[in-house]
């Protein structure tokens, strides 16, 4: 199976004003698009005004998350830290859908004071739930030394080949995983 023809989402975790995640996820996927071997798109929760679980005034935008999510076959999730864990808005949206989620592998991008490891970790657990397949390599970039003033995304070259290595794993669980979904 070639792999051109996967889709990967690079999910932006946060939607607060003056959030960094927009730059983390363009400098991805401009890493990304220098390697050929997928359509990597940004995907921004922001965008979907997506409701609070449960509430059914959403439906429209719950609906619009639901196939993003559906023409998807891997993802990319890039996430904050806090509070130990992943942000409110990234939770909400996992939660809101569920069947669009099977069978698809996603690689973690975090950031924090910490590196976001622990905002990691969680995911995780949440992402085993959703029977997506994280793959083991993930970057973390620390707000202390990968970002100017804490707002300003200044990652060291020394991450790429990490960045790659993580994506190599989301292309080949992707494509492996497709092939459970036709």
């Amino acid at each position: 199976m070639s792999t051109s023809s996967l889709k990967i989402g690079i999910i932006l975790g946060s939607s607060r004003p003056g959030r960094v995640s927009p730059q983390v996820g363009a400098w991805l996927k401009g890493v990304a698009d220098q390697r050929g071997d997928a359509a990597y798109e940004i995907v921004d929760i922001a965008d979907f005004h997506l409701p609070f679980f449960g509430d059914p005034s959403g439906e429209q935008q719950v609906a619009a998350w639901a196939a993003k999510l559906s023409s998807l076959d891997g993802f990319v999730f890039i996430t904050a830290e806090y509070n130990h864990s992943i942000t409110g808005v990234l939770k909400n949206a996992l939660d809101l859908a569920r069947k669009e989620w099977y069978n698809k592998a996603a690689g973690i991008v975090s950031y924090g004071s910490s590196g976001g490891t622990r905002a990691a970790e969680h995911l995780r657990g949440i992402l085993g739930e959703l029977q997506v397949a994280d793959v083991r390599t993930q970057p973390a970039f620390n707000l202390f030394t990968d970002f100017e003033n804490y707002t300003v995304f200044k990652p060291s070259e020394l991450h790429i080949p990490h960045v790659n290595d993580m994506l190599n794993q989301v292309i080949s669980w992707s494509t492996a995983l497709k092939s459970v979904r036709d």
